[in-house]
């Protein structure tokens, strides 16, 4: 597959000076932007699945009139994460 350029980002000296700082040993600052962009459209998916699924709750809740309070949620939350702690120990 062929490789694709994207347009040209004009930053601020300083921007760019801290990018140049943020580098790694032998990596671009092409590689960081490429690297960048990859993680910010995995996030922005995963952000829209989290959307999703939260609008996808609502309707079920609405159509089965079944809701939990905050409370509710919150404990069963709490319970879950010292199991997982516990289990980790």
């Amino acid at each position: 597959m062929k490789t694709a350029t994207l347009p040209a980002l004009r930053v601020s000296p300083e921007l760019r000076q801290a990018a140049e700082e943020a580098l790694r040993p032998n990596e671009t600052i092409s590689k960081l932007m490429e690297i960048s962009l990859e993680r910010f459209i995995a996030h922005r998916a995963a952000e829209d699945e989290f959307i999703a699924r939260g609008l996808r709750s609502a309707d079920e809740a609405r159509q089965s009139q079944v809701y939990f309070s905050a409370d509710d949620v919150l404990k069963e939350l709490k319970s879950k994460l010292i199991n997982a702690k516990s289990s980790a120990s």
